[in-house]
């Protein structure tokens, strides 16, 4: 009996022996959206000190990975209900889903500290060039390791409305992110000094700092090229529910219904704006229950749109499903149609392809896996931003679900000349607590960091516009139906942000200070020689 008593108490002190991690853990979680930034400038300090003090690799990997584990579990626990939506998992076996996701999501955490301790005992690194390191690695891999959700610490000042999420134009929100990680370093500066004379300088220096980089980020808001255009857009958030969806996606019927419903919100829409033209209406991803595009024939839904669109006089952006006839698979696409209701060409197609519901990873090297799993998926992916969708003097750039959390996809619209993005969405597989807050708040960074607003329609919720200012304007409610015309200010032919000219200053930066503080004893043995 004496055994399981042992295991008991050595897990009891390898717990306890984590509390750091699990704070810091806790304290990441609690600062992403949709909670405010509370502890992102010290979220890291716990783990950091717990790594100084170690000798062992396998604590430094395994309190890393607790650290990751509980701020996933925190800031995406949204993967549970998208497990049992999406793929019709029972609850039980979605939680399982949701640990697992949590053990790999965010694996960078441990690697910066598996990479820094084993820097530190090949350079004999010490004091605050190790603690140095340890911040940039943080700072790089959190960039540059693979992840299924792109996500940085810059979008929650955005989200907390805070004036340095203006920077984002100069440095852009992985910019601001590694800012908001090195701080920490500084924070535990402060920590470590705070009795001496120089910590409470330090702390003086630190509070003007973020003083003044709010100031500077107000400054660039103040400072921005007035609008010289106004688009008029009636936005439809159509709230069909995912069995429907489904259904109709699979021919298995509510497409006529799904259509009405589309149809009933876009005249409601018009009607209350009593004659006053909209440019055109915009449904969300895949709002039309049929297929589209210029080679396939007529179908009696195709034949209801364009009578519509004709009686109605207004063109209509919508999202539907598209044929690619060489590969015969599906597209995700985007599609216009002009006030007559005639295809504008050429439309767009979805390119960055959901993993697990719009392609199966490494299908191309074992064709079998898809014989081992449930029913995925199988689309054709788009050619990416190279042709813009222009009619009537409008120049948009597309971005169908989470494309828009790829800064150099919406950077590669805007060289193009895009005056405005178009961002088409479902998010119903995803609940209603804070992922439609996340992908929402990092769909409009994108507004920010270009200089373009960027017009959003969901199937759910959250549908909205987000001006080139950062200003939000009203949001849709979320699973409810709603319709409503927006004025939206723009810039014909905008200049190019300085993000969008060097978008990778702040990682060559980075990089940059990394080899300097890696090389500082050998070029001090190169001095003194």
């Amino acid at each position: 009996m004496s055994k399981p008593l042992i295991f008991s108490g050595s897990l009891q002190a390898t717990l306890l022996d984590l509390r750091p991690a699990f704070l810091s853990g806790v304290l990441i979680g609690t600062s992403y959206i949709p909670f405010p930034p509370w502890a992102s400038l010290f979220c890291f300090i716990p783990l950091w000190i717990y790594w100084s003090n170690q000798t062992s690799l396998k604590k430094v990997l395994l309190s890393g990975w607790v650290t990751s584990f509980v701020f996933t579990l925190i800031g995406f626990n949204w993967v549970t209900y998208t497990l049992h939506e999406f793929a019709h998992l029972d609850w039980w076996v979605s939680l399982v889903g949701m640990m697992l996701f949590g053990i790999l999501a965010h694996l960078f955490v441990p690697a910066a500290g598996a990479i820094w301790f084993m820097l530190r005992k090949l350079g004999h690194l010490e004091g605050w060039r190790s603690r140095s390191i340890m911040a940039l690695l943080t700072i790089l891999l959190q960039e540059w390791f693979p992840t299924l959700f792109d996500w940085n610490f810059g979008y929650s000042w955005l989200w907390a409305g805070m004036p340095v999420s203006q920077l984002a134009e100069w440095i852009g929100y992985s910019g601001l992110s590694a800012l908001t990680v090195a701080s920490n370093l500084v924070v535990w500066k402060i920590y470590r000094d705070w009795q001496r004379p120089v910590g409470r300088l330090l702390t003086v220096f630190f509070f003007l700092g973020f003083l003044l980089a709010n100031g500077m980020g107000e400054w660039v808001l103040q400072h921005q090229p007035l609008p010289d255009a106004v688009l008029r857009v009636l936005m439809v958030q159509g709230n069909i529910g995912n069995s429907e969806k489904m259904a109709a996606e699979l021919g298995s019927g509510y497409q006529d219904g799904i259509l009405d419903a589309y149809l009933r919100l876009s005249k409601q829409g018009l009607a209350q704006e009593k004659g006053q033209p909209v440019d055109f209406i915009l449904w969300p991803e895949t709002a039309f229950p049929d297929f589209l595009g210029q080679d396939l024939r007529p179908s009696p839904r195709r034949n209801r749109l364009e009578e519509f669109i004709r009686d109605q006089r207004t063109a209509l952006v919508t999202g539907a499903y598209g044929f690619d006839q060489a590969s015969g698979r599906l597209t995700n696409s985007l599609f216009l149609l002009d006030h007559q209701g005639k295809l504008v060409t050429p439309h767009y197609s979805k390119t960055i392809l959901l993993a697990f519901g719009e392609y199966l990873p490494g299908e191309d090297w074992f064709p079998l896996i898809r014989d081992w799993l449930p029913p995925i998926g199988e689309f054709k992916r788009g050619e990416g931003p190279r042709h813009l969708i222009e009619w009537n003097g409008f120049r948009m750039g597309v971005q169908i679900c989470y494309e828009s959390l790829f800064p150099d996809f919406s950077r590669q619209w805007a060289n193009l000349g895009a005056e405005f993005f178009v961002n088409v969405t479902n998010d119903s597989w995803y609940g209603n607590w804070s992922e439609p807050r996340q992908h929402l708040t990092m769909t409009l960074g994108r507004a920010v960091e270009f200089r373009r607003p960027v017009l959003r329609a969901t199937n759910t919720g959250i549908s909205t516009v987000g001006l080139s200012s950062g200003v939000k304007l009203d949001e849709s409610p979320l699973h409810e139906t709603w319709s409503k015309v927006f004025e939206v200010p723009y810039r014909k032919n905008p200049s190019p942000t300085f993000y969008q000219s060097h978008p990778m200053l702040v990682d060559q930066l980075i990089w940059g200070v990394l080899v300097l503080a890696l090389m500082g004893p050998f070029s001090s043995r190169i001095f003194r020689s």
